[in-house]
C-alpha cells in the first residue's frame, strides 16, 4: 500500500503551493533545494511546509488536490490555521 500527500507550502511573504506526491520527505529536498531554478517554487522561495494530508487512494489525493486548488486564497489559509473552511 502506498501514501499518497497533498500538500500546502508558503514562502515568507505567503505565497501559497499546492501539490501531491508519494514521498513527502524527497519532495520537500527537492522543493528546498530549488534544483530547477525557472520552478515557480524557486522563483518565490516557496519552502515552508504548512499543511498535509495523506491518502491511501491515488484517485482521491488527486481529486483533493484540485479541490484545494479551487478555492479561495481565504478558505486555503483557514485550512493551514486549522479553521475549517
Amino acid at each position: 500500500m502506498h501514501l499518497y500527500h497533498v500538500y500546502i507550502l508558503a514562502s515568507r511573504n505567503s505565497v501559497l503551493y499546492i501539490g501531491i506526491t508519494r514521498d513527502l520527505g524527497k519532495r520537500l529536498i527537492h522543493h528546498r533545494s530549488a534544483v530547477n531554478v525557472r520552478s515557480f517554487t524557486a522563483q518565490y522561495r516557496i519552502t515552508k511546509l504548512v499543511y498535509f494530508e495523506e491518502f491511501t487512494d491515488v484517485i482521491q489525493a488527486i481529486a483533493r488536490e484540485k479541490q484545494l486548488k479551487g478555492w479561495r486564497r481565504t478558505k486555503k489559509v483557514r485550512l493551514i490555521r486549522g479553521i475549517q473552511p
